[in-house]
């Protein structure tokens, strides 16, 4: 991989456009060579690594060929579809090398995805359909299975639990909107409970049947 020189032309939106961030160095596509197209070398590759969540320059290096070849339209690497994966890959924001290539995975997984949505919508041979739709709900499971696996690596492997419904007793404090906590939080049911606090769904049936069973015998 080279760099350049040679500084890319912009669209006058994003020139003037200064409240978001500022946008990745563009990738120079030639026939054996990738060239970072910014002013200054050096600068080009540390802001194209700190898109990327490369650790090093090999890292670099190795997801940027890796998009090359997912950015494939036609058989030929697109430049500006390389550079749409980039910025796909920047706002995921990986903050480590696990994340960079779960990223990497996500933003090619969703260019294979939609290159079969647009093949379904040009084919009307039955057989290709039905192949073409198995692949794309392959691709949009796997994306999904992406984003759970990023989310729970996030918070440290435990996968997070929204409570939407909450029961408030006489001096208690609820808390108004949804409340998210992770895998290892127990939740009661509403409305069960014993002089000792709140008992789990499973032992408050047991309760309840041996106070049935207690009232029947009296």
């Amino acid at each position: 991989m080279t760099t350049s020189a040679k500084r890319h032309s912009t669209l006058p939106v994003a020139a003037n456009d200064r409240s978001g961030p500022a946008a990745s160095p563009r990738v120079k596509l030639y026939k054996r060579r990738i060239a970072i197209r910014h002013a200054d070398p050096q600068a080009g590759e540390r802001l194209l690594a700190e898109a990327l969540g490369a650790a090093d320059r090999d890292a670099l290096h190795g997801l940027l060929s890796q998009l090359v070849k997912a950015s494939v339209i036609g058989r030929k690497p697109d430049e500006a579809n390389l550079a749409f994966l980039i910025s796909l890959v920047k706002n995921i924001a990986p903050k480590d090398s696990i994340e960079a290539m779960l990223a990497v995975q996500m933003v090619s997984v969703h260019a294979a995805a939609m290159r079969s949505a647009c093949r379904l919508g040009l084919t009307d041979d039955i057989p290709q359909q039905e192949s073409l739709t198995r692949a794309l709900t392959r691709l949009a499971r796997t994306f999904a299975s992406q984003i759970e696996a990023l989310s729970r690596h996030r918070n440290n492997g435990e996968r997070a639990i929204t409570v939407r419904n909450l029961s408030v007793q006489d001096g208690g404090r609820a808390i108004v909107g949804n409340v998210t906590q992770h895998a290892s939080m127990i939740v009661a049911e509403p409305n069960v409970a014993t002089a000792a606090g709140p008992v789990p769904p499973r032992e408050a049936g047991e309760y309840e049947r041996a106070e049935s069973r207690h009232g029947a015998s009296a």
